[in-house]
């Protein structure tokens, strides 16, 4: 059994989480700048064994998808150019960032280390493949 990949993408930075092998429990992987995102799927493709990629798709309240998707697009169609092989699954991401920031407050980071996007991005990351992880259980 193989990885699975969650990604938060964002136009300046893109949150990256992971599970375990089993597919049992989401980590955090690291949070990089958007336009190194090729660079680094390439290089982590090739050292680990990922099954499955996961991109959170941006939705408003009416399930219409919210203008952060003409970011989004642009590299999902791209990731399926390169990625042929790999199935990829788009999820909705809606509130991830306000769970993030919930979710850091309650864990007791501090002001400062919760102003930090990178760490959000990274958090936001996590929380929707726990999320997938969670819906996946019940199917």
């Amino acid at each position: 059994m193989g990885r699975i990949l969650a990604i938060d993408y964002g136009k300046k930075r893109v949150g990256l989480a992971v599970t375990d092998p089993l597919q049992m429990i989401a980590t955090r992987l690291t949070t990089v700048p958007s336009n190194e995102i090729w660079t680094f799927l390439k290089k982590y493709f090739s050292k680990e064994n990922v099954e499955k990629v996961i991109v959170g798709y941006p939705l408003q309240m009416n399930n219409q998808p919210s203008e952060a998707v003409k970011y989004i697009n642009p590299f999902l169609h791209k990731f399926q150019k390169d990625y042929p092989e790999m199935p990829l699954e788009q999820v909705d991401e809606r509130f991830t960032s306000r769970m993030a920031f919930q979710t850091m407050i309650d864990a007791g980071l501090k002001k400062k280390d919760r102003q930090n996007k990178e760490t959000i991005d990274g958090v936001s990351a996590t929380i929707i493949l726990q999320s997938y992880l969670e819906h996946k259980k019940y199917l």
